[in-house]
């Protein structure tokens, strides 16, 4: 993705969260959006899918882990 910002994972809401899962197909086993978007534990669960993607689908999402912060600890 070169020439384009990529954002860090940690930046990102649920509803982009969700869509993003969704666009590059490892959106398998999310619950409905509307079960989750108003849910302390939503935004949580879908920023550490994100995070469990390879770097190479992370990059072609335009997204970056960016640190410690964004390998999977959301809810710390």
């Amino acid at each position: 993705m070169s020439g384009r910002m990529r954002r860090r994972i940690l930046e990102l809401g649920v509803d982009e969260a969700y869509a993003l899962l969704e666009q590059s197909g490892h959106g398998e086993g999310l619950p409905p959006l509307a079960a989750i978007e108003n849910e302390d534990w939503g935004r949580d669960y879908l920023l550490s899918r994100l995070s469990a993607l390879d770097d190479r689908t992370l990059d072609r999402l335009g997204l970056e882990r960016g640190g410690d912060a964004d390998r999977g600890n959301f809810g710390a």
